[in-house]
């Protein structure tokens, strides 16, 4: 495998659990469910077990979000979840969800490094 930085040959893949969050929120919360969601993204990828925490919205349903959080080791969702800023965020948009909101879990199969995922911390 070639490295992203480098284009050398790695011989260390490190696994990576990444985790697409599927929301949707009631009609006329979604301001308030991106804002909340923004507090919590950017205090997220400053955690020492997140490589990436994507936010999008669907370009046609706009009550209709993904989050796509890439943890680097099996301890991180845990310690994600016990942060302060999780707790603010899970208790603020509570009554905006339409639905429970599901998850599908994945491993990394491109970038091989955890580095690779990672953006500038904000």
């Amino acid at each position: 495998p070639l490295s992203l930085k480098t284009g050398s040959t790695e011989s260390i893949q490190d696994e990576l659990l990444a985790v697409h969050v599927f929301v949707s929120v009631k009609p006329g919360t979604e301001d308030a469910f991106k804002a909340a969601t923004l507090d919590n993204a950017e205090k997220s990828v400053n955690e020492a077990g997140i490589a990436r925490f994507d936010f999008l919205q669907h370009l046609e349903d706009k009550n209709k979000f993904l989050l796509v959080e890439v943890y680097s080791n099996a301890n991180a969702p845990a310690e994600h979840k016990d942060t302060e800023h999780y707790a603010r965020w899970r208790d603020t948009v509570a009554d905006m969800m339409a639905e429970p909101r599901t998850a599908l879990k994945y491993t990394n199969c491109f970038p091989f490094q955890d580095s690779n995922w990672r953006i500038s911390k904000l």
